[in-house]
């Protein structure tokens, strides 16, 4: 019986850090996605997400991948809109831009929850990022996800 409970808590170990290791953080490549309540275009659009939104795979159904995203919120996108690309989105109110890695450097602009950005490199625990508009600059990250 001892060996019965070893088993069983093993099979749900694996079961759930199986599907961790498969989840897949990839980033969207389009000016803008539609993204749907099912693997479709015959779905509905349940929003928009512009270039370099990051998602996490869950599940591929051919050429449509369901993920979730910064707030947990799932839908489905076609595998042509996203690649892998390193990518961070803010997840605070307002977010300071600076001009480099560190609190005293100049902000050199203001962003709030939600804006997608492409990542150029990391140094410590500071994010050299860009814009899809092509503003650049450096973010704590503490303040991404």
């Amino acid at each position: 019986m001892q060996n019965l409970k070893y088993i069983v808590a093993a099979t749900i170990f694996f079961i759930i850090f199986s599907g961790i290791a498969l989840a897949e953080r990839l980033a969207v490549t389009s000016s803008v996605a539609n993204i749907r309540s099912g693997p479709g275009t015959g779905y509905d659009i349940l929003w928009k997400v512009e270039k370099y939104y990051p998602i996490v795979i869950i599940k591929k159904t051919g050429s449509w991948y369901f993920f979730c995203d910064f707030e947990e919120d799932e839908g489905w996108i076609h595998k042509s809109l996203i690649n892998k690309i390193p990518s961070v989105i803010t997840k605070n109110a307002k977010c300071n831009i600076r001009s480099g890695p560190g609190l005293n450097y100049k902000i050199l602009f203001y962003v709030e929850k939600g804006i997608p950005f492409k990542v150029i490199k990391r140094k410590g625990k500071w994010i050299n990022i860009q814009h899809a508009d092509g503003d650049r600059g450096w973010i704590h990250k503490s303040l991404v996800w």
